[in-house]
């Protein structure tokens, strides 16, 4: 994962910011008591933590990321006194047992390694009785500004199917997520979907965090010829729901999970 991402600058317009929709709606779902103790694992450049001091009333949270770079982001970016971050591995926390009432990750799990490691080093970090949850993108279906790109890469090149992440990740589907939180021990396992308006002001909006060349869309799109490259810009510009003033409108759906301790 520290290979994909790395630079909160370049993370935050690509997909920051819609995660950052995503939480508050997570949150609400989840709805732990106000004066929790929270570790955000895969914290990121912060999206999930400043949405748990904003809409959760916790005592702290603890994020934690395996990228130094964007642990260094989230502690220039979300100044509260509650808050703090480490660099960790999501499969190897550096918490304690039981030490927390809610362990939450945010666009993750995919992302890892050892998935049902991650799942299960969570459940060990909260105490019984309290909620461990994440939501990932719906890479497969509605998660539109990425599912939009690979389709028109696929119609260009057939090597781009091979990286959609829809086909790549498995496991950001509903049973598959399901399963792996009942089979870390947790019970009460619920999946449901989340999704959030993304509206780009432009055509130049949606287009340039692709060039970012962080994450697999990005890193794609920066692989090709300029000539290529632009060819693929195009396709996307005819495919798209242009209106009137220019905007573009598209859905983010993500896909949350909640187990109990």
């Amino acid at each position: 994962m520290a290979a994909l991402w790395a630079e909160g600058s370049v993370y935050e317009p690509y997909v920051g910011r819609w995660s950052r929709l995503v939480a508050a709606k997570f949150l609400d779902w989840l709805a732990v008591p106000a004066a929790g103790r929270w570790l955000d694992v895969g914290c990121g450049t912060g999206a999930v933590t400043d949405a748990i001091l904003t809409h959760a009333d916790p005592a702290a949270v603890v994020g934690v990321d395996q990228s130094e770079g964007f642990v260094g982001y989230a502690r220039e970016h979300v100044i509260d006194s509650r808050a703090r971050f480490e660099v960790g591995s999501a499969t190897a926390l550096p918490v304690g047992d039981a030490e927390f009432d809610a362990a939450v990750s945010g666009l993750v799990l995919n992302f890892v390694p050892s998935p049902p490691d991650a799942v299960a080093e969570m459940a060990r970090a909260t105490r019984p009785g309290g909620t461990v949850a994440a939501y990932i993108w719906d890479y497969a279906g509605d998660m539109q500004l990425m599912r939009h790109f690979w389709d028109a890469a696929g119609e260009l090149d057939p090597r781009a199917r091979e990286l959609d992440e829809g086909a790549r990740f498995p496991i950001c589907r509903p049973e598959p997520l399901r399963a792996m939180f009942a089979g870390a021990g947790l019970s009460d396992a619920t999946v449901v979907p989340i999704d959030v308006p993304t509206v780009f002001r432009d055509f130049e909006d949606y287009w340039t965090p692709f060039l970012g060349g962080q994450a697999p869309a990005p890193a794609y799109a920066m692989s090709l010829s300029e000539v290529d490259r632009a060819e693929l810009r195009e396709r996307l510009r005819s495919r798209l729901p242009v209106a009137a003033d220019g905007t573009i409108g598209l859905i983010a759906r993500a896909w949350a999970v909640r187990g109990i301790r």
